[in-house]
């Protein structure tokens, strides 16, 4: 890979997940620029530039959750200051790409609120955008700048590798989810089953069979995320009454409400739930009364090393040659 200069290379953090940005800059070597966001009694947003970023390649990190919109509006008003301040280019880094599942008309009149997302980020003046794990694929379509997607692929199969499983089988909860289980279980060499669900309400899943066989193994369930817990929770008890010996459940994105809070310290299907850092865990969350072990995984490495790559024009997609 070609060498690169920090030089012209600025990173800045929006609230939401500030810990995760200050993990991306100490890989980067560099500590984050000066951004004071301030939010008046009213409500409104505000925000001040500390430095210069004229002619500056300025990439600003933002989960989209929690609190999406408020999240988002940060977002739009930090890039817009950015842009006013004549960055040369700016890069909105999404780890989490808040109401992506809100990416089709299924039903008469509703939105499509993730191409709207879409169209705010480029009016607001985002050059070019990086997120991670997309909930649906043609997402990326909506975008008429340049998007890089990431997934938490690598960082989920060196964590997998590592437990040495004695019998492991990837299962995906739901239908949805079968593209990216089948390419685990391509990659660990493992068997491949489908969990088949029937959504009944918003925080409500009716598991109904298995297709393939989980009995004596080591589930291991690969979903991009989980917010109330319904899928994963239906998935995994279905695996364990088709005489499954464990079920590890894989979530890149942990946007948890209170619903799935409450599900999970009630419900004792998992033996682990690992989840990444791409939203910072709930306040309220004490994981230490959890009935199973949750691990999290940082992929601060992984966005830093994107960030660098395009800001050196390198390839992004080698990051993904993990066979």
């Amino acid at each position: 890979m070609t060498e690169y200069s920090t030089d012209d290379l600025m990173i800045f953090s929006g609230t939401a997940n500030p810990q995760l940005a200050e993990k991306v800059a100490e890989y980067l070597g560099k500590p984050l620029n000066a951004i004071d966001i301030r939010h008046f009694p009213d409500g409104e947003t505000f925000c001040i530039v500390g430095e210069t970023v004229r002619g500056r390649d300025v990439f600003v990190i933002q989960s989209g959750s929690p609190k999406p919109n408020d999240a988002y509006m940060e977002l739009f008003i930090m890039i817009d200051a950015l842009k006013r301040g004549s960055a040369a280019r700016i890069t909105a880094v999404l780890p989490y790409y808040g109401y992506a599942r809100q990416d089709r008309k299924d039903q008469p009149r509703v939105p499509i609120t993730a191409r709207l997302i879409a169209n705010l980020l480029e009016a607001a003046g985002a050059d070019r955008v990086l997120t991670m794990d997309l909930h649906a694929n043609q997402i990326q379509g909506f975008f008429d700048i340049p998007l890089d997607h990431l997934k938490a692929e690598p960082v989920i199969l060196d964590y997998i590798r590592d437990q040495h499983f004695a019998k492991p089988i990837i299962v995906a909860p739901d239908t949805g989810s079968a593209k990216s289980a089948f390419g685990y279980s391509r990659k660990l060499g493992t068997g491949l089953a489908i969990v088949a669900k029937q959504r009944t309400g918003d925080s409500t899943v009716d598991a109904f069979s298995v297709v393939g066989d989980v009995r004596g193994c080591d589930v291991i369930m690969i979903d991009d995320m989980t917010a109330t817990g319904g899928t994963l929770s239906a998935a995994a008890k279905m695996c364990l009454e088709h005489g499954a010996k464990s079920v590890h459940a894989f979530v890149s994105h942990f946007p948890l409400t209170e619903k799935g809070m409450e599900r999970l310290m009630t419900e004792n299907q998992l033996s682990e739930l690992v989840v990444t850092d791409t939203i910072p865990l709930r306040p309220d969350f004490d994981t230490s009364k959890l009935p199973f072990k949750l691990t999290r995984l940082s992929i601060a490495p992984l966005i830093g090393e994107a960030i660098k790559r395009i800001h050196s024009n390198d390839s992004v997609n080698d990051l993904f040659n993990h066979e």
